[in-house]
């Protein structure tokens, strides 16, 4: 099992150009399954979990390469439209294929899928979100089978009791080919969203609204292939961002998607780093201790602060002057990276869906597990900052979302050098 041995204690300084979206390539990958031409996906990153969406195309059917952040997709071959568990338990995101395989097909049979061990993450909401378009469901010795009645769903008006990135997706790729018109209320306003139906446009689909609580889709027959560009990473750029702010000195994002970052950046600024910023660069200069933000850290649907740059902001708090408090909104078990940075020195006290970070003056090297994937990359970020060396182990963790990252710490002057 390979794992990452980290110097820790090193200011980092460099310039990084940003990967492309895990979260928006993975419901793009699949969006290329309603196509009947050739999709060409640029900027797409290099991911363990791109890998295993790939991998679900061809089982499909569909035709899929990909070299140098370019996919080639072209599904006029499909001829599945059942994925095999193995397939669905290799990433959470893997339920998306339903909402494309059934725009496209009319039908799909799948499982409850895997990766992340979160907490639960219930899909009733994309299966009450379905039925209501006509589509039937039912639950076969533990595999979800769909079917939609008379081959095509049904546009209808959906309220979303909680505005889920992945109910919103499912109910788009399903919508975009269904008969009639689609309208979404409650939508999730992630920028994601808005480059998953950026794609979907750009392949003949009627969308509009998406950015906003209320989404209206009018379907088509069909879509056409196309060229498009994957947003870059805000997540990527928010952990990159942080081992800067925690390990100290400075650091350039360039292809950086700047006005997506801004929850993430008005509360890393509230710490005390310089951040400058212009359409598609950040500069961050980190020349002091960091002071602990004023106001509770709470993850909310976007716009607000996002779940997945909390561990990461932690990480470099636990060394920040003063206690800053965290509060998750999204996720029930999203604080399993504290037992690691505790075990660097930090000083944190988990209380159900809240953690407190009292700063320290120094954290020191240990062996870890990552737990998930952006724990993982939390605890890299403390690793940086850190006296000592650190061993991370389990980093296929780390691996689904962030290309080659150890190669990006060098980049910066740091050091973590992949092992086993």
């Amino acid at each position: 099992m390979q794992k990452l041995i980290v110097e820790g204690g090193k200011r980092l300084r460099g310039e990084i150009r940003l990967q492309g979206s895990k979260n928006s390539s993975l419901p793009i990958i699949a969006a290329a399954l309603l196509s009947r031409g050739e999709c060409v996906l640029r900027n797409c990153p290099e991911l363990s979990d791109v890998y295993a969406a790939s991998r679900i195309l061809n089982c499909l059917g569909t035709k899929c390469s990909f070299s140098e952040n370019t996919a080639v997709i072209d599904s006029s071959s499909l001829n599945g439209s059942e994925i095999p568990e193995e397939l669905m338990r290799e990433m959470r995101s893997s339920i998306i294929f339903m909402g494309a395989m059934l725009g496209r097909t009319g039908e799909c049979t799948v499982s409850v899928p895997g990766g992340c061990e979160l907490g639960p993450r219930p899909i009733d909401m994309h299966l009450a979100a379905i039925r209501k378009m006509g589509v039937d469901v039912r639950d076969s010795g533990g595999r979800i089978v769909c079917r939609a009645l008379n081959g095509r769903a049904k546009g209808a008006k959906l309220s979303l009791a909680f505005p889920s990135v992945g109910a919103t997706e499912n109910v788009i790729l399903c919508a975009v080919t269904a008969e009639g018109e689609t309208v979404i209320n409650n939508a999730a306003r992630e920028p994601e969203i808005c480059d998953l139906c950026g794609f979907l446009r750009k392949c003949g689909a009627d969308i509009s609204g998406d950015g906003e609580s209320r989404i209206i889709i009018n379907g088509k027959q069909q879509l056409h292939g196309c060229e498009y560009t994957i947003m870059p990473d805000r997540i990527a750029g928010a952990t990159y961002l942080s081992m800067a702010a925690a390990a100290g000195g400075e650091i350039i994002l360039t292809n950086a998607c700047v006005q997506e970052m801004e929850p993430f950046l008005t509360v890393l600024e509230q710490t005390g780093c310089s951040i400058y910023t212009n359409s598609d660069r950040i500069y961050l200069r980190c020349g002091a201790r960091l002071k602990a933000p004023p106001d509770r850290i709470r993850t909310m649907p976007h716009p607000g602060f996002p779940t997945d740059a909390q561990a990461v902001l932690m990480s470099a708090l636990t060394l920040a002057e003063g206690t800053s408090v965290f509060e998750e909104n999204i996720f029930d078990c999203r604080y399993r990276h504290a037992d690691a940075l505790v075990k660097m020195g930090a000083d944190i006290q988990v209380m159900g869906k809240i953690a407190v970070v009292r700063g320290v003056q120094r954290l020191h090297g240990a062996s870890a597990e990552a737990t998930d994937l952006r724990g993982g990359a939390a605890m890299l970020c403390a690793a940086l900052a850190a006296e000592g060396v650190s061993e991370i182990s389990r980093i296929y963790h780390i691996d689904r979302g962030y290309e080659k990252i150890e190669e990006a710490v060098a980049g910066l002057g740091g050091k973590a050098v992949r092992s086993g």
